[in-house]
Parts: C-alpha cells; structure tokens; sequence
C-alpha cells in the first residue's frame, strides 16, 4: 500500500523559515516524480514544486522559485521543502504527491499525502 507521509508543516511568523517532509514507502518511486502542492481556504489547490528522483531535476512555481527549495534523498524515500522568507500568503494545507506524469497539474500524480498546515502569521 503507497503511503505518503507529510511533516514539518505549523505557524511561523513571515519572514520566517519551515522544512516540510514527505516519507513514500509501499513501492518503488525510481520512475516516479514528487511534487508538492498547497490549498488555501476558498481557492483551488496549486503547484508549488516538483522534482524527479531520476536526475533530481526541479520545477518551480513562479510564487517559489527564490524563496522555495525542493530535494530528495533517495536512501530515505523523503522529500523534502524547503520553504524561507515565508510570507502570509503561503498559508495553506501543503500536500506531497506522487506521479509518472508529475508536472505542474494535479491530475500527473497517482499518489496524494493527507496534508500538513502551514500558517504564516504577519
């Protein structure tokens, strides 16, 4: 059974720093992408970033790239997200998903985590 475990996620004042995790186990994820999602109250959720485990190659929403950092460690099975100068519009559910097709729509992931809250006060 594909499981995809989310941590790290809390309340931060903006400006400040949060590490997000995301443990896969239950198959062999070599040809699969990870990528990271958010939805926030009210609105549809969105890409953040995604990376391949072949080749560690990266893909970043525009609202990400400077501020966001995606990585892998292929020995653990986790992906991590690393996200610094927080702002409060980054508050949302942050999900971890799965996929061949990745890229930057939803419907590219096969596998979806539960989600881990990420509040950034002002």
């Amino acid at each position: 059974q594909v499981q995809l475990v989310e941590s790290g996620g809390g309340l931060v004042q903006a400006g400040g720093s949060l590490r997000l995790s995301c443990a896969a186990s239950g198959r062999s994820f070599g040809s699969y992408a990870m990528g990271w999602f958010r939805q926030a109250p009210g609105k549809e959720r969105e890409f953040v970033a995604t990376i391949t485990w072949s080749g560690g190659m990266t893909y970043y929403a525009d609202a990400a790239k400077g501020r966001f950092t995606i990585s892998g460690d292929n020995a653990k099975n986790t992906v991590y997200l690393q996200m610094n100068t927080l702002k409060p519009v980054d508050s949302a559910v942050y999900y971890c998903a799965a996929g061949i097709r990745a890229g930057r729509s939803g419907s590219g992931y096969d596998y979806w985590g539960q989600g881990t809250q990420v509040t950034v006060s002002s």
